[in-house]
């Protein structure tokens, strides 16, 4: 999979001649292949990948049909390289990810390359934000891999194991189902543990009637998958499974709201109004959602101050909470893609009836 076709019709948009990319991911997204050391050039007519004998090999057989791919070494410098293809594709307006180069190494690469370099101005946040479908389908097979392995886990789970144990089987069972690592450090929390939208997995031992929180995503391809379901162990009280139905119909509500052409506070807005109706307001902190792909976290995003407009294709998360400090927290979440007409959710794992465990 590579997008060096869509770089190179952005850049005749913008009246720029080249793009260079150092940022690992944006590599990868360039050229289908991923890689921490070296640099990928997009001309206009031309791309060249530039690594080193770490990745040289590697790099011909995945890139090497979208690419000119060079090795630097003793005698070829990268800067060397990078000249030598600049002159080649006869580039004078050349742009640089202004946004994830720092200042200095942004004027360093300036002086080394000996010319100005141009802000990319987000040209390539805005190109991964609307997903092609192979990209789609990368993101869907991440999705199924750990539903698989939530369905695994949950007739493990029960009194007496602690977080990090949860979080090692759901860690294993993803690994086992496919998934090339985690999109991100899990999340596994139970009892009051679970009033922390973040709260880091320890040594806490589940016990009857905790809930217990996972959060927690598989890779494929290099694409996130993100997911979370709070389910009950032994029994729920009323007051936890009232909790649990209105954040179920906040994120339904936030989800029926979900489309694209609108700014994320409008579908953060539906799903708000559901928790404050219901008296809840003050314990939902976080934004309903967060576009996802190569990265856990994209813009644009789905909260409060989401001014951006979503964009078709773009793929979001859906997932209010409710945490009731030093009690007990609710969040549930699915992943949907935005379409003109509305939102497709591609998470299929069960929500509508709060899951109780009796293992």
């Amino acid at each position: 999979m590579n997008n060096i076709s869509r770089i190179q019709k952005t850049l005749a948009e913008h009246g720029l001649d080249a793009l260079l990319i150092t940022d690992e991911k944006n590599q990868r997204y360039a050229t289908g292949f991923a890689f921490t050391d070296g640099s990928v050039l997009v001309g206009r007519e031309k791309a060249w990948l530039i690594t080193d004998s770490r990745y040289i090999e590697a790099a011909e057989k995945i890139a090497g049909g979208c690419c000119a791919v060079q090795m630097f070494d003793r005698e070829h410098s990268q800067l060397e390289l990078l000249r030598t293809a600049l002159a080649d594709c006869g580039a004078e307006k050349v742009a640089a990810e202004d946004e994830k180069l720092s200042h200095a190494r942004f004027l360093a690469l300036e002086k080394q390359l000996g010319r100005a370099l141009l802000p990319a101005g987000g040209l390539l946040t805005a190109l991964r934000a609307s997903k092609n479908e192979e990209e789609l389908a990368s993101l869907i097979r991440a999705q199924r891999i750990s539903e698989k392995a939530l369905a695994e886990v949950l007739p493990l789970i029960r009194p007496g194991m602690t977080e990090k144990e949860v979080m090692a089987e759901l860690v294993y069972h993803m690994l086992k189902n496919g998934s090339e690592g985690n999109s991100f450090d899990p999340i596994v929390v139970t009892g009051a543990n679970t009033s922390m939208p973040h709260g880091v997995p320890g040594d806490t031992v589940i016990r009857e009637g905790d809930f217990v929180t996972m959060d927690f995503g598989s890779l494929s391809d290099g694409y996130c998958s993100d997911m979370t379901r709070t389910v009950a162990v032994g029994h729920a009280t009323e007051e936890m499974r009232n909790v649990y139905a209105i954040v179920l119909e906040a994120q339904l509500a936030g989800i029926a709201a979900a489309r694209s052409g609108i700014p994320g506070k409008v579908i953060d807005r539906a799903a708000r109004d559901v928790i404050e109706r219901a008296g809840y307001g003050p314990y939902f902190g976080h934004g309903f959602g967060h576009s996802l792909g190569l990265d856990i976290h994209e813009p644009p995003m789905a909260g409060p101050r989401g001014e951006e407009l979503m964009a078709d294709g773009d793929v979001c998360s859906a997932e209010p909470g409710i945490y009731l400090p030093g009690r007990f927290g609710v969040r549930i979440e699915d992943v949907m893609i935005l379409r003109p007409e509305g939102a497709e959710v591609i998470t299929k794992a069960p929500k509508m009836e709060l899951i109780v465990l009796n293992n």
